[in-house]
Order: C-alpha cells, then structure tokens, then sequence
C-alpha cells in the first residue's frame, strides 16, 4: 500500500494481509476482526469488501475470483467462476478443508451469488462512504465495483 494512502474521514485503516499482487486488505478503525475490511489495490482502486473478517473469509471460501467480478453480468461472472474451477478441479474439497481449518462448517457457508450480491451492496452501502479511501493528493481512489458512492 503506497504511503499517503488513507480514509478521508480520518478513521485509522490497519493493514492486515497482502495479496500476491501487492494490493491490501485493511481494518478500518480500531479493535476486533468485526471491523470494516477494505481492499486497496495497487493500480488506485479501493472498496469495503466485507463487514468484519468473518464475511471476508466467507468470500475468499466461496468466490476465491472476486477480483475478477466487477462489471460483469450474472451469465459472465458464471463463466469466470467455471474457468476457476476448470484450473482447480478439486476447489469444492479444498474449500472445504480450509472452512473446516478456520471453523467454518462448509455446508453454512452461502452461495455464490448471495456472497457477490453482498459485496456489491457493500460498495454502495451506507458503510462504503465511511470507508472511502484517498491517495496522497487527496483524491478518492476508483471504486472497485464503480458504485456511485453515498
């Protein structure tokens, strides 16, 4: 995460985890893994992905792919979803093993789409302006998602 880059309202944003890319998944404010989790990506884009780092993993488990979900319509998102899972064949037993690492019962976990129609509405969301994350200029980092913001 570059230097500079922060929340417009001031809150503290805590990184927490890197993605093999670089990009950053961020606490924002302080204590507890309920926080809001933000994604700072590299290329000057950011969003809230997850309210808490429960919700989070939910999604990392469920649609390992959600980087690649923005913009696109239900039959695509499909397509993108069958592409990972043809590169691993064995995702559904894998997933599992790690619900089951983390605690989770997979058969509790939700579906696809549920997990992708939360993390929209994350971003539109009354939490999304809240976790608005700037550069060092100033200026708003693109929203992932290309949700008009609160």
């Amino acid at each position: 995460m570059d230097e500079g880059v922060r929340l417009a309202s001031g809150t503290r944003l805590e990184q927490f985890a890197r993605a093999g890319s670089g990009d950053a998944f961020c606490f924002v404010g302080e204590d507890g893994e309920e926080r809001p989790v933000v994604y700072v990506g590299l290329a000057g884009e950011a969003d809230l992905l997850a309210l808490g780092l429960p919700e989070l993993m939910q999604l990392r488990l469920v649609a390992p792919w959600w980087r690649d979900a923005p913009g696109r319509t239900p039959e695509e998102l499909q397509a993108v979803a069958d592409e990972h899972r043809e590169d691993l064949p064995d995702f559904a037993r894998q997933r599992d093993r790690a619900a089951r690492a983390l605690g989770i019962d997979p058969d509790e976990l939700p579906s696809q789409a549920t997990v992708l129609a939360r993390l929209v509405e994350r971003s539109r969301g009354p939490a999304a302006a809240a976790c608005l994350v700037v550069g060092g200029e100033g200026d708003p980092l693109d929203p992932l998602f290309n949700a008009a913001r609160p």
